[in-house]
């Protein structure tokens, strides 16, 4: 190839680069952060049905008595437009107010605390991006002693340890990405584990299965146990699910895991989708 040639190629090349890169790097914050928005389920639980979006949730009944999910539209004097990105941070990962008050479980930050710090930046750009709803929620209603709320302090002590998602060596991306999803932003052990007394998780049988889940309902395990889970699935089999919510018997998912997927994972990547049903069918039973 002549000298010259050869320079133009190498140009054209770096040029080629150089617009990728100035791509990559100007996509919009709240972009990134609306698929992490959907694999959380924000929709589900803080929005109620035929309400507006984020501006409160139907009330969540519990062994514990009602949650009535928070208004976290941006609007400044009822939901969360005052926050900053701090405040937002330590919601998520520790669990408290921008007072310092320590949220209730039923806020999944037991999970939610794994993110990075790019995504969880992301997800509240996305938030900040959607409309304010000016809309007070009601206090939770909840039985003795569980509407003591200084009681969470020791609650927290005892059972949340806000630590990052440590990636697996020795498994490759796509299965790291499904435990990322799953642990993190997916909290999906929040539904299908059971809990003790206090509220904490049991996780001497993480993703059994719940027999006290949202609204009462009886949640299956998910683990890859052929009997009491989904070993029977194949991994496309469960993708599918993900995106549709038809099950190999050709059933269709109900109650509150049709709002899961049809809010949260039938609008992920295929990739992504794939990656949830990897980790999952990866986990022996208890």
């Amino acid at each position: 190839m002549p000298r010259i040639a050869r320079a133009l190629a190498v140009l054209a090349g770096a040029a080629t680069l150089a617009t990728v890169a100035a791509g990559a790097a100007t996509v919009d914050p709240a972009a990134r952060g609306e698929t992490l928005f959907h694999i959380g389920g924000c929709v589900n639980c803080h929005t109620a049905k035929g309400g507006a979006t984020l501006a409160g949730g139907d009330p969540l009944r519990t062994p514990f008595g009602t949650f009535h999910p928070p208004n976290i539209t941006p609007d400044p004097e009822t939901g969360i437009g005052s926050w900053t990105l701090a405040d937002f941070v330590r919601a998520m990962r520790e669990g408290r107010a921008p007072d310092g008050m320590p949220y209730y479980p039923a806020f999944p930050y037991t999970s939610y605390h794994r993110l990075t710090d790019e995504d969880l930046a992301d997800l509240f750009a996305y938030v900040r991006s959607l409309p304010p709803v000016q809309k007070r929620t009601p206090d939770h209603d909840l039985r003795f002693p569980y509407n003591l709320r200084f009681g969470l302090y020791l609650w927290q002590w005892l059972f949340h340890d806000p630590q990052p998602f440590v990636p697996d060596p020795a498994k490759d991306p796509l299965w790291n990405r499904g435990a990322y999803l799953v642990l993190g932003p997916g909290h999906c052990a929040e539904c299908h584990t059971p809990r003790n007394w206090l509220g904490a998780l049991d996780t001497t049988r993480l993703f059994a299965g719940n027999p006290a889940g949202p609204g009462g309902d009886k949640v299956p395990g998910i683990t890859a146990d052929p009997e009491n889970g989904i070993g029977r699935w194949s991994r496309d089999q469960l993708a599918f699910y993900l995106k549709v919510g038809m099950r190999p018997d050709g059933d269709f998912a109900g109650g509150e895991m049709a709002r899961v997927i049809e809010n949260g994972t039938s609008r992920l990547a295929d990739e992504d989708r794939l990656a949830i049903a990897t980790f999952l069918l990866s986990l022996s039973p208890p």
